[in-house]
């Protein structure tokens, strides 16, 4: 099989870069008293990472630092950082979509499910726009791969990402960093905080800063039937992104700890940037295209804009062994986002194909309330029980081309509002279990309760005002289900340096509407429940404090997987398939070769199957001619310009689902007296083939996509000053399509700049 070449090939190739060059991004340099412990919170207590029976990647805040140097997305610069987890994005920066070992959801809904939760400082966002809530003056980041529903968050078949911030104390302290670089770009991310009263209340004063000057020119100059400005020089790709978080911690008694934070996002910047015609037909190679050049004609640039707000309250008191822990958080967002979603200018094509659409969440609350009672950390028996409820409502709307024309052909009610309400409960418990000196047992359970509604509030009718939403559709469906899930986890010590697990898990996604389809008339269609059992073995291991080596295999299926494809009209439908396949591994290597030498790689393999012998997919075409090359078999239906092709998807990878992917890192320092120094980093990667959609093509893919980053810098202990680099090759990077239109998204060009950091006491 393929696959199995790609093992063998990628085996041998992470060997030998292993053997030369290893360290972990959870440590930025070579430490005198070698490998920093790693701390996780994988079973919601500190723990070791080499002692729990999870496969756990983590990310420290100043390898972030290095990563977005140059004003990059937080979130979407984590993709390929840590083994097994896949960032993109197809709408901008307020809608990120994760994966992990190949799972998630391509669908850009603004009410989509997904199968990765995303927990900032122990809060659920589950909401697609809560979810690109930017993270800074952050400690740490874990990614826990593989279902966790026993103990965190709401319903998760593929994993969680974990950010947990920099919390105050009564030490007085303060970090920042401040870059600049091309295209004008800044990145200003700090956090400073220490008591207020002594003993009793501390702050925590915390921000982020992010901007670029647009850069992209619009090269069309013609007509535009909506108004928008053409022929303009650097007319879209900057943004504003402001973030501000309060945190107040108090201790009013020796065993009571209350936790209050408080945050801010404003930010407006541009949706993606589609570039109409940029494939060909037989390639997915873009590289001819101008990453500062594009032409469009509608779609008024591209704008996006959302305002969040959020707070939230830890309370924890110690009974004494025993400690009992609430979290109550809340979050509200509101914006729009508006594009030309054919990515061009029709008079370039042939005056062929105009289309734009824009999505507007008018107003967004989100509850959560969790309860925990956990036993200390000490002792041959753990335990923690506890339960969780969750309440999301939003007003969503969608307005398509025709509100937005002038003139007569102005539509003013071809656009939709649509009211969404999810709620859901939980109950979990977990416990724990030395059955011998060295080998624990661990196993929890969780009851779900997932339910989902939505009601059509508005129709998009004819200019006079004619009711187009078929009659006998529901416009008020509701989905319900309850469902358990459970793990059994084993750690069997070998030796001080040597232990290794097992664990299988299962999880639950909840039912799914798909809503926006009645912006086009068609009926809402629904995804049921999907299920999902993961079996994983791994090894943990650290040698001499200089090399630690964690490896895992793993292997899941997900029953009734939840699937996005368009129907015969070209809308999005959500369904479910009967079951796919997944196996892979993951690996992580770490290295301090030398005092002053830190080096690592990180290494995914993954394959993943749709089993559905009767699923298949719209494939991409327009007025009746295929856009691209299929390799499945496939049929029609209709003639002439009203020809639609489909695709049988079974056998194929997940869409966004690396075949492999390797990361480098390596840094090293040259003391020039006492604690200073001068240092040089690197980080690199290098992304298999991925398909973008459910179906196989020549075009609809990338291979090979390789980027890599530069810092070289000054460094006293407390500050440091650096040039860097991102991008350094300037490699074009296919990162998603616009199949009907042969239009291409693309990664950042090469960015060169200054940074300067410190840290203070």
């Amino acid at each position: 099989m393929r696959f199995k070449g790609i093992i063998m090939r990628h085996l041998l190739v992470g060997a030998a870069v292993s053997a030369l060059f290893c360290t972990d991004p959870a440590f930025a340099q070579a430490k005198e008293s070698g490998l920093e412990e790693v701390v996780v919170t994988a079973d919601r207590r500190p723990e070791n990472q080499q002692n729990v029976p999870v496969s756990v990647g983590v990310l420290s805040g100043e390898q972030l630092a290095s990563f977005t140097a140059a004003s990059d997305d937080t979130l979407l610069a984590l993709s390929g950082k840590v083994p097994g987890l896949y960032v993109e994005s197809t709408t901008g920066r307020i809608f990120p979509r994760f994966y992990i070992r190949g799972l998630g959801n391509v669908d850009f809904y603004l009410g989509a499910s997904q199968p990765v939760s995303i927990i900032q400082d122990d809060i659920v966002l589950e909401h697609v726009v809560l979810k690109s809530n930017p993270v800074y003056d952050v400690d740490q980041i874990e990614v826990l791969r593989g279902p966790q529903g026993s103990l965190f968050g709401r319903n998760t078949t593929a994993g969680i990402i974990k950010f947990d911030t920099i919390r105050p104390s009564q030490d007085f302290e303060g970090r920042g960093s401040a870059s600049y670089g091309a295209y004008n770009s800044l990145d200003v991310d700090f956090g400073v905080g220490g008591p207020l009263i002594d003993g009793k209340l501390a702050i925590r004063v915390s921000g982020l800063y992010q901007s670029r000057a647009d850069y992209i020119d619009n090269t069309y100059a013609g007509p535009s039937a909506d108004g928008t400005v053409t022929g303009q020089k650097n007319a879209v790709g900057g943004y504003n992104e402001r973030d501000l978080r309060v945190q107040l911690l108090a201790t009013p008694v020796e065993n009571l700890t209350l936790l209050t934070s408080l945050h801010g996002r404003w930010y407006d910047g541009p949706a993606s940037v589609f570039r109409r015609g940029a494939l060909t037909l037989g390639s997915h190679n873009a590289s001819a295209q101008h990453w500062n050049k594009a032409g469009w004609d509608e779609g008024d640039n591209n704008p996006q804009g959302y305002n969040t707000y959020g707070g939230s309250e830890n309370i924890a008191y110690d009974f004494g062994g025993i400690t009992l822990t609430s979290i109550t958080g809340y979050e509200a967002t509101e914006g729009q986002s508006r594009g030309d979603t054919d990515g061009g200018a029709a008079a370039d094509f042939g005056n062929a194909g105009f289309g734009e659409s824009m999505g507007r969440v008018h107003a967004l609350s989100q509850w959560s309330e969790e309860v925990r009672l956990a036993s200390s950390a000490e002792g041959k028996i753990k335990w923690q029980v506890g339960g969780l409820y969750f309440d999301a409502r939003d007003i969503t709307e969608f307005y398509q081309r025709a509100w937005f024309l002038t003139g007569t052909a102005n539509n003013p009610n071809n656009w939709v509002r649509l009211r969404d309400i999810n709620t859901s409960w939980a109950l979990f418990g977990q416990a724990s279990y030395e059955v011998l000196p060295n080998l624990p047992l661990t196993g929890g359970v969780r009851v779900t309760n997932d339910r989902k509604e939505t009601h059509l509030l508005k129709t998009a009718d004819s200019a006079t005002g004619a009711v187009l939403f078929p009659a006998n559709a529901d416009r008020n469906p509701v989905l319900e289900d309850t469902k358990p899930s459970w793990d059994l986890s084993a750690l069997y010590e070998v030796n001080p340096d040597l232990s290794l697990y097992a664990r299988v898990a299962t999880g639950f996604r909840g039912p799914t509407i798909q809503g926006r389809s009645a912006v086009f008339n068609s009926p809402f269609t629904f995804a049921n429940s999907e299920t999902i059992t993961s079996y994983e073995v791994g090894v943990k291991s650290q040698f001499s404090n200089t090399l630690r080596f964690n490896a895992s295999a793993f292997t899941y299926t997900v029953d009734d997987i939840q699937l996005n494809a368009n129907d015969s009209n070209g809308n999005g439908v959500f369904f479910n398939a009967n079951k796919a396949e997944a196996y892979g591994l993951e690996a992580q290597l770490d290295w301090l070769p030398l005092e002053n030498l830190s080096l690592s790689t990180g290494l995914s393999l993954l394959h993943t199957e749709i089993k559905d012998a009767g699923a298949f997919a719209q494939v991409g075409s327009f007025n009746g001619v295929l856009t691209c090359t299929p390799l499945n078999a496939i049929f029609t239906k209709g003639s002439g310009t009203g020809t639609t092709y489909f695709a049988k998807i079974d056998g194929n990878a997940l869409p966004n689902a690396p075949e492999y992917n390797l990361s480098f890192n390596a840094r090293y320092d040259i003391p020039v007296g006492g604690d200073n120094k001068v240092f040089i980093a690197t980080d690199w990667n290098l992304q298999g083939y991925t398909n973008f959609v459910l179906y196989r093509t020549r075009e609809f893919n990338s291979n090979g996509n390789f980027e890599g980053g530069l810092k070289v810098g000054y460094s006293t202990g407390a500050w440091e000053i650096a040039l860097y680099g991102r991008n350094i090759t300037n490699n074009k990077n296919l990162k998603g399509v616009i199949e009907n239109y042969d239009a291409a998204i693309l990664n950042d060009p090469a960015t060169f700049g200054i940074t300067l950091s410190g840290n203070f006491k």
